[in-house]
């Protein structure tokens, strides 16, 4: 099982939008960290960035359990099930992240607080800063 924790953000919300990713293994190593740039969106378009990348990540290198933590209620609860996706432009973003999930098989996702996604974070800010340096892993 891998672990990948994910954040995305806007500032201006729509404004200048950019997600991170932190993949580390079940123990707390580091695999990967991806950031990126997406242009001027919401915040919670930025937060479907991230976890496509994440699971996009997962699908590439196989693996096939997936533990995603990310602050945003929103998304987890609308992956989990348990919240409609009402906005339009939420709309394909869920669709495309369902369909990688099942490509990767297993996934689970859980809320957690700001303090815990602190590196996802970060990564974030990166990518909303113009700071687009290769990423690691």
């Amino acid at each position: 099982m891998i672990v990948a924790y994910i954040d995305g953000g806007a500032r201006g919300n729509p404004g200048p939008a950019g997600f991170g990713v932190r993949v580390e293994t079940a123990d707390g190593q580091l695999v990967a960290e991806r950031h990126g740039a997406i242009g001027v969106a919401t915040n919670n378009v930025a937060e479907y960035h991230g976890l496509l990348a994440a699971l996009g990540f997962a699908v590439e290198r196989g693996h096939r359990d997936l533990l995603v933590r990310s602050d945003s209620q929103l998304l987890v609860r609308q992956m989990q099930g348990l919240y409609r996706v009402k906005h339009p432009r939420l709309r394909p973003l869920h669709e495309r992240a369902m369909a990688l999930a099942r490509q990767v098989g297993r996934v689970r996702y859980e809320h957690v607080g700001r303090g815990q996604n602190a590196q996802a974070d970060r990564l974030a800010n990166r990518a909303m800063d113009g700071d687009l340096d290769a990423p690691r892993g």
